[in-house]
C-alpha cells in the first residue's frame, strides 16, 4: 500500500528553514565582502583612479547593510536613504543600486485652517481646505557605472482638474566620471536656496515650505539644459546652462509673466520653453565640518525671450537671482539661515508688454530672508524616533522697489513667524503641525494654523 501522507510541515520548522537561508545568504554576502575588500586595498596599491574606488566601496557598503538586516531582521535594519549630489533622500536612490530601475517617492496630506479674521480686523473669507497637497514618484534607471537616467513626476491635489497638475519635476542623464566632474543633461531642478532640491517633507521643518523659498526663490523651479557637478575635498557644486524664464509670458505656454508677486509665473518649467535666452546656474557648498553647510547660489539671464513692448521696443529683461545660506545639524540641534536677492532690468518695459499699471508693477528689486531653528528633544535616546519642537522668522519683499512711475503695494511687503513641533515616529514618517502669524504693512494678513502628513521611500 502507498505511503500515508506525511503531515505539514510545523510552523516552526519553516521558521528554521528561513533562518537557515538568512544565515546562508549571510555567510554568502560575507565572502563576498571580503573578496571586494581585498580587490580595493590592490586597486588603492596600484593607484586607480577615484571612481572606481568610490563604486567599490560603495558596493561593500550596499552588503554590509544587507548583512546587518539578514541578522537583526529587516524592519529592523533597514537603513535610511542618503542624500546625494544635493538631490532629497528618495530622489536619490537610483545611485544606490548597481543596475536597472529605482523607484522612490514621497507624498504630502495638508491640513490649513485660517484666521476667521484679518490682521486689521475685517473678515478674512479664507476657507479652511484639507488637500492631498502632493503625490509623487521617482522613477530612475542605472545603465552601468557611468550612466543613469532620474526623474520625478509629480500629481498635485489629487487630479488634473481645477488647480490640479501632473508635472515632470525634472527627468536628466548623468554622466558619472568622477567623484569631482560629472556631467548631466535635461531637465533638472535649478540650484537655488534650500528646497528647490531638497524638498521631501521629512527633510525640513515647517509644515509648508518656507514662504521665502516659494516667493522669491520659486520652488520648485526647474529648467532645460546641461552642466557639470561633483564634490572634491569639503567642497560641493553645480553648474548649467539652461533656458531661462519668460518675463512676459508671450513665448512658452505654461509662464505667464512676472508680476507683483515675484517672478514664480516666468517659469516655464520644460514645456516648450522659450529659448530665444538661455541662462546660467550654480551653487557651491563648502562642509567644513561634519553636519555643517555654507554656501551660496547664483540664476542669471535675460528674460524677455524675444518680447517687445507695443511701441516695439525690445525687452531683454536681465533677472538675476543669488542666496547666501547656512545649514547645522548637529546632535539633535538643527538651525538654518537663508537670504536671497532678486533684480530685474527693464522691469517698465515688463509692466507696459503686460499691461500692469500702479501698485501692480513688477517689482525691480526684490528679497527674501529667514532663520529657523529646531531641537529633537529624543536625540539623546538614540532611537529612530524624533520629536522637534522649532520655530522660523522670514520677511519678504516682491516690490522693495519698482520703477518710477509705478506704486508698491504693501501686501507684498510680508513678514512670517512660524512655532511648531514635528514627530517622526521613523525617519521616512514626518507628522507636522505650526502656527503662522503673518502680516504684511497693508494689514490684511491671515494667520493661519497648518498640519501635514508627509513621508518619503
Amino acid at each position: 500500500p502507498p505511503p500515508p501522507p506525511r503531515p505539514p510541515p510545523a510552523a516552526g520548522a519553516a521558521t528554521v528553514r528561513a533562518d537557515d537561508a538568512s544565515d546562508d545568504r549571510a555567510r554568502t554576502l560575507e565572502r563576498r565582502v571580503h573578496e571586494l575588500e581585498v580587490a580595493l586595498d590592490e586597486l588603492r596599491a596600484g593607484g586607480a583612479e577615484d571612481a572606481r574606488l568610490a563604486e567599490l566601496e560603495r558596493r561593500i557598503e550596499v552588503l554590509a547593510q544587507e548583512i546587518e538586516a539578514l541578522k537583526h531582521g529587516e524592519a529592523a535594519a533597514t537603513p535610511p536613504v542618503e542624500s546625494r549630489h544635493g538631490l532629497g533622500p528618495a530622489a536619490s536612490k537610483v545611485y544606490g543600486v548597481d543596475r536597472g530601475v529605482s523607484l522612490g517617492g514621497y507624498g504630502e496630506l495638508l491640513y490649513e485652517h485660517f484666521d476667521a479674521r484679518r490682521e486689521a480686523g475685517g473678515p478674512s473669507g479664507a476657507t479652511d481646505r484639507l488637500d492631498v497637497l502632493r503625490a509623487v514618484l521617482y522613477v530612475g534607471y542605472k545603465f552601468d557605472d557611468r550612466w543613469l537616467f532620474n526623474s520625478e513626476i509629480e500629481f498635485e491635489h489629487a487630479t488634473t482638474d481645477g488647480d490640479g497638475e501632473v508635472s515632470v519635476e525634472f527627468a536628466y542623464l548623468d554622466r558619472l566620471i568622477r567623484p569631482a566632474a560629472s556631467l548631466r543633461a535635461g531637465l533638472v531642478l535649478v540650484p537655488v536656496g534650500f528646497l528647490n532640491e531638497l524638498h521631501e517633507p521629512p527633510v525640513f521643518l515647517g509644515a509648508r515650505r518656507p514662504f521665502v523659498e516659494q516667493r522669491i526663490l520659486p520652488t520648485t523651479w526647474r529648467e532645460t539644459g546641461v552642466g557639470v557637478f561633483g564634490e572634491a575635498a569639503a567642497v560641493s557644486y553645480r553648474a548649467y546652462l539652461t533656458t531661462s524664464l519668460d518675463a512676459v509670458g508671450d513665448a512658452s505656454p505654461a509662464a505667464e509673466g512676472f508680476g507683483p508677486g515675484g517672478i514664480r509665473d516666468g517659469r516655464s518649467s520644460g514645456s516648450k520653453s522659450a529659448a530665444e535666452d538661455f541662462a546660467i546656474s550654480g551653487r557651491v557648498d563648502w562642509h567644513p565640518t561634519p553636519g555643517l553647510t555654507i554656501g551660496g547660489s547664483l540664476f542669471t539671464g535675460d528674460t524677455g525671450q524675444g518680447a517687445r513692448t507695443p511701441d516695439g521696443v525690445s525687452i531683454a529683461g536681465r533677472t538675476t537671482v543669488w542666496d547666501l545660506h547656512a545649514d547645522l545639524r548637529l546632535r539633535g540641534l538643527q538651525a538654518r539661515a537663508l537670504y536671497a536677492r532678486t533684480t530685474i532690468s527693464d522691469a517698465a518695459l515688463i509692466n507696459e508688454a503686460r499691461g500692469l499699471v500702479g501698485a501692480s508693477s513688477v517689482g525691480d528689486r526684490q528679497y527674501g530672508a529667514y532663520v529657523e531653528i529646531g531641537y529633537d528633544v529624543l536625540a539623546s535616546r538614540g532611537g529612530r524616533q524624533a520629536l522637534v519642537p522649532y520655530a522660523r522668522h522670514e520677511r519678504f519683499d516682491t516690490q522693495h522697489s519698482v520703477p518710477s512711475g509705478y506704486a508698491r503695494d504693501g501686501a507684498n511687503d510680508v513678514t512670517v513667524t512660524t512655532i511648531g513641533v514635528a514627530y517622526e515616529p521613523i525617519p521616512n514618517v514626518a507628522i507636522k503641525a505650526d502656527w503662522n502669524r503673518i502680516s504684511n504693512r497693508a494689514d490684511t494678513g491671515v494667520d493661519q494654523i497648518d498640519a501635514v502628513l508627509g513621508f518619503l521611500f
